[in-house]
């Protein structure tokens, strides 16, 4: 485990690896070093690959696009893509953020470098589970917790659709999802919604609890540069 990054199996080979933006540049050059030396970087528009002599290759998935494009003399190359790529990552930007699971949601608008939570909102509604039940009993209880679910998410959107709304979608660059997918996707049909959802990044971000301690640690997993990491056997 190179830099000691939490590793995880990635399909079709490699593992990932999430790098902080200002250990980005320390962990290519060791990549270079354990692997023969560094080899060309290579730019798809949405990922910046760098290979190493031996064939390892360690694929960057930035957090927000564009990828940055050559800014260095070819000698100087994956330290080069490693300081624009580390640069890109951690730049001024206003990103909102919605983390929502069944029952809870945390709502937050992130600016500067690094970044500052400058407004935000949480809260939480009670959502009973499954009952084991069977018989009219258990379905009056299944209706129950439908209706409290979609009090639960829409509750979210309300958050979501008075926090966003101070900023507007123009002032806002991004937008990070977290907490559970199939919570998350409840909250597309609100209309208020629309265009915020619309500036979402790929990056979906699995949270326990989306509480204000946790809102506030956010950043540091949005940030961080994805690395599928393939290495010769």
């Amino acid at each position: 485990m190179e830099h000691g990054v939490v590793k995880n199996p990635a399909a079709g080979g490699g593992r990932w690896v999430e790098v902080p933006p200002e250990r980005l540049v320390p962990w290519i050059v060791t990549f270079g070093q354990r692997h023969g030396g560094a080899g060309p970087v290579i730019r798809d528009g949405s990922t910046v690959t760098f290979t190493a002599e031996d064939g390892a290759t360690a694929e960057c998935h930035p957090p927000f696009l564009p990828v940055p494009g050559d800014a260095v003399p070819p000698a100087d190359e994956a330290r080069g893509a490693a300081e624009a790529l580390a640069a890109q990552a951690a730049a001024d930007r206003t990103v909102g953020v919605l983390l929502v699971r069944l029952g809870g949601y945390a709502v937050g608008v992130f600016s500067g470098s690094p970044p500052r939570l400058t407004d935000s909102k949480t809260g939480s509604r009670p959502v009973h589970g499954r009952s084991a039940a069977g018989g009219w009993s258990q379905h009056r209880f299944a209706r129950r917790r439908e209706n409290q679910a979609a009090t639960a998410l829409r509750a979210a959107a309300d958050a979501a659709a008075e926090v966003f709304g101070r900023y507007g979608p123009d002032r806002l660059d991004a937008v990070v999802l977290g907490g559970d997918k199939r919570s998350a996707a409840g909250l597309r049909a609100d209309p208020r919604l629309e265009k915020y959802l619309a500036k979402a990044t790929g990056r979906f971000l699995t949270v326990p609890d989306p509480r204000l301690a946790v809102l506030r640690e956010i950043p540091r997993a949005f940030l961080a540069i994805r690395i599928r990491l393939t290495e010769p056997k």
